[in-house]
């Protein structure tokens, strides 16, 4: 008997057999590793990053801690001492006091240190001033005269805007005195200036008690009745303060000057009728000063000026203080 073949294999039976050999990882062994590798590598970078930025803010930090603090101290720094010829400048600006930047301490500090500098051929000082107090222009003016004579050196004026009352008081010891035509000089006078309040207090029902042992210590309290007697004592104080004032401008212009009526009234007058009086010599800015007068175009500034540190904390610090101080003492005589 024939024997019986077994069927043939159908076509693509072995396909369709599920196959028992294991299947491929398609992230691949060790991804965890790889990973953490990668979120450690990010932190490490981010770190860095941080870092390099605290540093950077720290360096910028620095950096204005020394721009602070070079701006609170360039200004105190004095000028070094040198031999080679130079024009000294010293500024006078704003009100003259003794507790602003135009005080005596702070200008004869200054024309101390220009005038025993050899190199300095001449001291300008360049003025821009309504006036102030008569005593702190009084020691000026008369360390200037001092020092002239010590170290035989020439004292030029030269005014900008303005130089009246106390400011001209000051350049009345300078040997020439050159302005703008423009410029406001003059204005030699005394003032005494306050308020009364009497007959307000008495509209408002207010009673004034003041105590006093010395019958004139009351003198000048705006909140009391002014006496004749008391006026006249306040009158005879502004006219000797006035003839000492006199007496400086006469002793520092000389022949130089052309009195008239006028010249003492208290009137301030333009730069060029200042020319024509005779209260100032001629026309003239500091460069111009140092160049044809001086033969010294190098100018070396010794003004003596407040750090910034000093001027906010006299300004905010101190503000409330030096007003009330202000206030009380604003009754005392004033060259404006």
């Amino acid at each position: 008997m024939p024997s019986e073949s077994p069927p043939p294999a159908q076509a693509g039976a072995s396909d369709a057999a599920p196959s028992s050999a294991p299947q491929a990882d398609p992230v691949g062994p060790g991804w965890e590793r790889a990973l953490l590798e990668k979120l450690a590598f990010a932190a490490l970078q981010e770190q860095r990053a941080a870092r390099r930025w605290r540093n950077v803010w720290r360096l910028v930090w620095l950096l204005a801690f020394g721009a602070v603090a070079w701006l609170l101290y360039r200004d105190v720094v004095p000028p070094t001492p040198t031999t080679t010829p130079h024009t000294a400048l010293i500024e006078l600006r704003g009100e003259i006091g003794a507790d602003t930047e135009a005080s005596a301490s702070n200008i004869v500090s200054a024309l101390r240190s220009a005038f025993e500098d050899p190199g300095a051929q001449a001291v300008v000082l360049l003025i821009d001033s309504p006036g102030g107090s008569p005593v702190q222009a009084g020691i000026i003016n008369d360390e200037i005269w001092r020092l002239k004579a010590q170290h035989d050196k020439p004292v030029y004026a030269v005014v900008e805007e303005t130089c009246a009352s106390a400011a001209y008081y000051v350049a009345a010891a300078a040997d020439r005195i050159y302005v703008d035509k423009a410029s406001l000089v003059g204005s030699i006078g005394v003032l005494m200036d306050g308020f009364g309040f009497t007959g307000l207090m008495e509209r408002l029902g207010v009673e004034r008690r003041l105590l006093t042992a010395g019958e004139n210590k009351g003198f000048l309290d705006p909140f009391s009745p002014q006496t004749a007697r008391h006026r006249a004592h306040a009158q005879q104080m502004l006219d000797d303060i006035h003839r000492q004032f006199i007496d400086v401008v006469r002793k520092g212009r000389g022949e130089h000057l052309k009195e008239t009526e006028d010249t003492f009234s208290g009137l301030v007058w333009t730069g060029q009728r200042a020319v024509e009086m005779g209260l100032a010599d001629d026309f003239g800015n500091l460069d111009y000063v140092a160049r044809e007068v001086v033969k010294a175009e190098d100018i070396v500034d010794y003004t003596q000026r407040e750090s910034v540190a000093e001027r906010l904390a006299r300004r905010f610090g101190a503000g409330a203080a030096e007003s009330a101080w202000r206030a009380a003492r604003g009754a005392w005589p004033a060259w404006r």
